[in-house]
């Protein structure tokens, strides 16, 4: 892969893998452990920062992408980049619409019985995680 394409899919890749670790696996379960944070206000703050983050996810695997096509990838680039943009959009077409309307429920004061989409959207977090360890490592070594 061409050095300068791969070092901006590079930069940004690594960038994406730090704001999710921070917002999902950091900011996510702490902020429910704040004082005076209950439900309804940790589900508001949360849906706020997750879509300000999906926004940044976005235009992130979009400058991925374009680097990547430029840079002429290999194949395992080629793959990993494919399985991340199919991860991305799972969660922003699939899952989150669903969280979104029980968030909704949740914050208008109705209690939804328990969902099981929550737990499908960090299991894809954590494959994003892998995904993009992976991704930003065959990076590195196509420079």
């Amino acid at each position: 892969m061409n050095a300068a394409p791969a070092a901006v899919a590079t930069a940004a890749v690594f960038i994406w893998l730090g704001m999710v670790f921070a917002i999902s696996f950091l900011e996510a379960p702490l902020k429910f452990r704040a004082p005076g944070v209950d439900i309804p206000i940790g589900l508001g703050i949360g849906r706020i920062v997750f879509r300000a983050l999906n926004h940044v996810e976005i235009a992130l695997a979009l400058v991925t992408l374009a680097a990547i096509v430029i840079g002429r990838p290999t194949g395992a680039i080629a793959t990993l980049t494919a399985v991340i943009l199919v991860i991305l959009a799972g969660q922003l077409i699939i899952i989150r619409p669903q969280l979104n309307r029980r968030t909704d429920r949740v914050l208008a004061g109705q209690y939804p019985p328990r969902s099981t989409m929550h737990l499908y959207y960090v299991g894809l977090e954590a494959a994003k995680v892998l995904t993009l360890t992976a991704l930003g490592i065959c990076l590195l070594v196509a420079q």
